[in-house]
C-alpha cells in the first residue's frame, strides 16, 4: 500500500486552499500513492468568526466537492483530513474528516470527538468547543487497501480512543493536524510514536505547517510512523508531497510480538 501525505499551509480562502491542493493530489497520484491525506481544516483555517461566516454545509462545500473531483479524476483514495462544516440547525459548526472513495462518493465520515481547550500561556488560548461541536462516534472505515481509524489532531492525546480502533481492526489509523508550534516542538513526534506502539498500526499524520495569519503558526513534520515505532517519513516545515510504502504485515508481525492489544484485564479504581 502506498500513502501520500500533503502537507500545506491552508489560509482562509476555500478557493485559494482547493487551488493548491489540485496540483498536490495530482503530484500524489502520478507518485503512485492510492490513498493520499491531507490536514485538519483542509478546507479553511481562519479565526473562529471567519470559519463561522464561510462554513457551508456537508452537500455545498466547494473544497470537499474538489476534494471528490480529484478523487475520481485521479482513481485514488482522498482522506479529507478535516474540514469546518456548518450543521443544519447548529451555532457550532463540525471539525469533521472526510474519506473519499476513488469513485468519488464519501466512504466514511468522522467529527472530532476531543476539542482543543487549552492555555498554553498567558499569551496564546485555544477554545475549539465555542466554535465546533463535538464528535460522540469512533469511526472505522474498511477499505480495500486496509482498515483505517480515522481521528483528528487533538484525539491524538487520548490513548484509549486509538486503543479501541486498534481492537476494532484497525491497521492504519490517521491523524491529520494543525499542531501548534510549542505544543508540536514538544510533544508531536512522541505522541504519534507512542500510538503507535501502543496499538501495534501504522500512523499516517498530514500536517498544517507555516504562517496562517492573525499570529497562528503550524508545526508541520508531517509523519509516518510504523507499528514498530519507526518513523519512516518525517516532511519537516516545507510544503508538498510525502509518499510511503507500507507493508500490511507488519501490523500482524508487530501484535504478534507484543500481544498487548489481547492483555487488557478489569482493575478497580484508584
Amino acid at each position: 500500500m502506498r500513502a501520500a501525505l500533503v502537507q500545506f499551509t491552508a489560509g482562509d480562502d476555500p478557493a485559494a486552499n482547493l487551488a493548491r491542493l489540485r496540483p498536490l493530489l495530482a503530484e500524489a497520484a502520478a507518485r503512485g500513492a492510492g490513498l493520499v491525506c491531507t490536514p485538519e481544516m483542509t478546507n479553511c483555517l481562519a479565526p473562529r468568526e471567519v470559519l463561522l461566516a464561510r462554513a457551508q454545509e456537508e452537500g455545498a462545500d466547494p473544497v470537499l466537492a474538489g476534494l471528490r473531483e480529484e478523487a475520481r479524476r485521479h482513481g485514488v483514495w482522498i482522506a479529507a483530513g478535516s474540514l469546518a462544516l456548518r450543521l443544519p440547525g447548529e451555532a457550532r459548526l463540525a471539525n469533521r474528516s472526510v474519506l473519499i472513495g476513488p469513485d468519488g462518493e464519501i466512504a466514511a465520515r468522522y467529527d472530532k470527538i476531543h476539542l482543543f481547550d487549552v492555555d498554553l500561556s498567558p499569551a496564546e488560548t485555544w477554545r475549539e468547543s465555542e466554535g465546533f461541536r463535538p464528535g460522540s462516534r469512533a469511526v472505522l472505515a474498511r477499505t480495500p487497501l486496509a482498515a483505517l481509524g480515522l481521528t483528528i489532531c487533538y484525539d491524538l492525546r487520548f490513548a484509549h480512543l486509538h486503543r479501541a480502533l486498534a481492537q476494532a481492526g484497525a491497521e492504519v489509523i490517521l491523524s491529520p493536524a494543525a499542531f501548534t508550534r510549542p505544543t508540536g516542538e514538544a510533544h508531536w513526534e512522541v505522541l504519534l510514536r507512542a500510538r503507535a506502539i501502543e496499538t501495534g498500526s501504522f500512523l499516517l499524520a498530514a500536517a498544517q505547517t507555516g504562517e496562517h495569519g492573525s499570529g497562528r503558526r503550524t508545526h508541520g513534520h508531517s509523519l509516518a510512523v510504523g507499528p514498530w515505532g519507526e518513523v519512516l517519513l518525517d516532511m519537516g516545515r516545507e510544503e508538498g508531497v510525502g509518499v510511503v510504502d507500507l507493508d500490511p504485515g507488519a501490523v500482524a508481525e508487530a501484535r504478534r510480538r507484543l500481544p498487548s492489544l489481547r492483555h487488557d484485564r478489569p482493575f478497580e479504581g484508584p
